[in-house]
């Protein structure tokens, strides 16, 4: 019953993705281990959309480290859970509550040893910076655990890096590179502080070559260069290589099509087709964000949620008072309007 859940879940998600992206990329979906224990370690830019996407586009059914915030209340948490969402605390969640922590790495080393695949965003917090941020040693205390419990296992960590062309924009497209497995046990010894600093620079590296990492120094400039240039943010080879030549070998991307006219019309036939669900996004969600990197996470919660709604009360009304056929044809008039918006 759970497997059938979690699929129409992830069914689900991944239509309302489908309808929201432009494009989405997936480069090196065949380094994901099938059968055997993982931890996949991503950057973390654009909120709840960077947990959705892995758990659409990795072809596994994963656990999620996610801030104990989000399950403060009962109903919120029983979902959460249900999706396979374990809660971890952060000092910011009080000193006591740090504690709790325990039990749930004691978790993870129980699902890893049953080859589960464990999501977690080692940086710790999101932010819409092109730079790989230093690493928390969260993940390398589950490692260290794990494997204290059973030093044979074949642990796999999986480098994963997120790149979106404009992430608080909407429609947006994204890119998801998942990098080589490594093998945990290589960077395990008996020195554990060894260990830790091992695993952190080893992992760090490998996202910061799966993403456009802007070193801090220079961010500003470097990011006002690289748009002057033009260049794709959904390649970060590309866009990395560009930054160590120091700028003397950058491509820049295609141009968009010549469909702009079109793309315009669409976007207002979209407004008028969605009218009540643009209204409660532009006038009460929207207003109501106080952090720009879950614009999108929000902006995608409507899109799956009152715009359905919206679309199933349109039809109904439609059905009783005009007609079924006239009622069918607006409901594949909207999903093609859609389509058209996003998708050009």
């Amino acid at each position: 019953m759970k497997r059938i859940w979690l699929s129409f879940v992830r069914g689900y998600i991944g239509l309302g993705m489908f309808f929201y992206f432009r494009r989405i990329h997936v480069n090196n979906i065949e380094n994901v281990p099938k059968n055997k224990p993982v931890l996949v370690l991503s950057n973390h830019q654009n909120a709840l959309l960077d947990a959705l996407l892995i758990a659409i586009k990795c072809g596994r059914f994963s656990y999620f480290l996610t801030r104990a915030g989000v399950f403060n209340k009962p109903f919120v948490a029983k979902i959460l859970k249900s999706l396979q969402m374990l809660p971890v605390y952060r000092i910011r969640d009080g000193w006591g509550n740090l504690a709790n922590n325990n039990a749930i790495f004691a978790t993870c080393s129980k699902l890893l040893n049953n080859n589960a695949c464990i999501v977690i965003f080692p940086e710790g917090n999101h932010s819409l910076k092109r730079t790989v941020r230093p690493l928390s040693k969260g993940f390398t205390r589950i490692i260290m655990e794990t494997f204290e419990e059973n030093p044979a296992l074949d642990l796999q960590l999986l480098p994963v890096g997120l790149n979106f062309k404009h992430a608080d924009k909407f429609p947006d497209s994204t890119s998801i590179y998942f990098g080589k497995p490594i093998a945990a046990n290589t960077y395990v010894s008996e020195n554990k502080n060894e260990s830790v600093i091992k695993l952190k620079t080893k992992i760090q590296s490998e996202i910061a070559e799966l993403t456009t990492h802007i070193p801090k120094d220079n961010y500003d400039s470097d990011l006002n260069r690289l748009h002057s240039l033009d260049v794709d943010f959904l390649k970060p080879k590309a866009v990395n290589n560009c930054l160590n030549s120091g700028f003397e070998d950058c491509e820049s991307k295609k141009p968009d099509s010549n469909f702009r006219f079109f793309k315009n019309v669409f976007k207002i036939l979209l407004i008028i087709a969605f009218i009540l669900p643009v209204l409660v996004w532009k006038y009460v969600a929207k207003p109501k964000i106080k952090e720009i990197e879950f614009l999108s996470t929000f902006r995608f919660a409507v899109v799956v949620t009152l715009a359905p709604l919206w679309l199933i009360v349109v039809f109904a009304t439609i059905t009783f008072t005009l007609g079924w056929q006239l009622a069918f044809g607006y409901f594949i008039a909207s999903l093609c309007i859609a389509l058209l918006a996003v998708k050009l």
